[in-house]
């Protein structure tokens, strides 16, 4: 445990991953449960296993750091159903996941690259992007095997419906949380200018 608090900042962006994780493990669980069984519901409920371990990671990560987790309203993923609809099918559902999973691991990413990082956050991110990485594989396969079903163009455009969405969700959440998103942005400067 660090004898010093952390910054408010911090403390706020590592709460609002972990309540981001939270939403993604009810999700995925929800949905797996509703799944006829096969290699799709075989990978969404490792997925959701791997959601809600990376919520206890955020959890065990803040009380290393001498923190307990905020808790947060909304999460990042709560504000896609606003901006691009509620998916109706599995593939239009794995696609939002596909879209959102490659803006985490972005975002997890760029965190990693602090220069400052503490070793307790960077250790905890180096998990969970590993995870990650497998997340956007298996959804990129469960997708292509679904070409035949829903035909190529369907499934790119859905992509780009979605992509499209996130990029209004990223830039509202980086409008409404503004000095959390400058604290991140100070330290990666410092970082990447070395």
């Amino acid at each position: 445990m660090t004898s010093e608090p952390i910054d408010e900042n911090l403390r706020w962006i590592l709460s609002f991953y972990r309540t981001s994780e939270i939403s993604g493990a009810l999700f995925f669980g929800q949905l797996a449960r509703s799944m006829r069984p096969g290699p799709v519901q075989r990978d969404m409920t490792q997925h959701f296993a791997d959601e809600a371990q990376h919520a206890h990671y955020w959890t065990a990560c803040l009380e290393q750091l001498g923190a307990s987790a905020l808790r947060l309203g909304q999460s990042y993923q709560d504000q896609y159903i606003m901006a691009a609809g509620m998916p109706v099918n599995l593939m239009e559902v794995l696609a939002i996941t596909q879209v959102f999973e490659k803006r985490v691991f972005s975002q997890y990413a760029r965190h990693s690259r602090l220069l400052d990082l503490h070793p307790v956050v960077k250790k905890t991110l180096t998990k969970i992007m590993d995870d990650e990485r497998w997340h956007i594989e298996w959804i990129r396969d469960a997708l292509a095997g679904m070409r035949d079903d829903y035909g190529e163009d369907v499934i790119a455009a859905t992509l780009a419906r979605f992509h499209a969405a996130d990029e209004d969700v990223y830039a509202k959440t980086a409008t409404e949380h503004q000095e959390r998103i400058d604290y991140l942005m100070a330290h990666s400067r410092r970082n990447d200018s070395k």
